[in-house]
């Protein structure tokens, strides 16, 4: 595991992967959760363009914009003092050009002051991917299931086509990712991806077998609603605690309980 007081870099989960420690990742999309997570020791906050379907109520991540990107990134990234906060590239900045895809990730980091950015796409992106880490930009790889290309995959799918997962995966290590994120993978293949890559692999919905593991925090929290993904671990039910007591304070206003003497000037 990471030490506690020193701030993670690209360089922290290199020296996780060669020693074995599991990486720990979570979403993150506001000041105060990004704290939270911060201070409980997470590794890499991720400011997901999932943000679009957990925080705006869309069905896919498609509508989310550069903008709305970079409005939450800088939240997050003012937030934590010791984790390294990645900022997704929204739909379409990764499939217009290089040139864009290099001009609205460098806006990202200049913006935001996030550590690194993520973009869909393996060996079609790569030329993309080699260009932002030339200009200086660290940048992760996501691979398998792709939510922006949700409508192309035809739905949210495992993706079992193992040459094209090797193929994704190593293009953008040759391309000069630092990490690639690998989403609803057969868990042998995540395996086998793992042992041959030298960059760190972060699985969601892949194994056990990754070099590290990301979810999105609302569903490990229990704070969400809808599909819940068979790889999520719910390990707390905050909805719950959430409605139950926002009933009680409408109990005690209704009763006139609230505020009492001491509540008040």
């Amino acid at each position: 595991m990471a030490e506690q007081d020193v701030s993670v870099t690209v360089r922290t989960l290199l020296a996780m992967k060669r020693r074995g420690d599991r990486i720990t990742m979570l979403t993150a999309y506001d000041f105060p959760t990004a704290q939270l997570l911060d201070q409980a020791g997470i590794d890499c906050l991720l400011v997901g363009d999932s943000l679009g379907m957990v925080v705006q109520g869309h069905k896919t991540t498609i509508p989310v914009t550069l903008d709305q990107m970079i409005y939450h990134g800088e939240m997050v990234a003012r937030a934590a003092s010791r984790a390294m906060v990645s900022v997704d590239l929204p739909f379409p900045v990764g499939q217009i050009s290089i040139s864009h895809t290099v001009e609205s990730a460098a806006r990202v980091m200049k913006e935001t002051q996030c550590h690194a950015v993520k973009m869909e796409g393996g060996h079609q992106q790569a030329q993309a991917i080699a260009a932002m880490v030339d200009a200086g930009i660290p940048t992760i790889a996501h691979i398998g299931l792709r939510p922006q290309s949700v409508h192309a995959l035809g739905g949210y799918r495992v993706q079992k086509d193992a040459e094209r997962l090797m193929r994704d995966a190593f293009a953008a290590q040759d391309a000069g990712c630092f990490a690639v994120l690998m989403e609803c993978v057969p868990a042998e293949l995540a395996s086998e991806a793992t042992s041959k890559l030298t960059v760190p692999t972060i699985g969601i919905g892949a194994g056990p077998h990754c070099d590290g593991q990301v979810l999105v925090t609302n569903d490990l929290l229990g704070w969400n609603s809808g599909y819940i993904p068979k790889f999520v671990r719910k390990v707390a039910d905050l909805k719950t605690m959430a409605t139950d007591a926002v009933k009680e304070y409408q109990l005690q206003v209704k009763s006139g309980g609230f505020p009492n003497q001491n509540e008040s000037f």
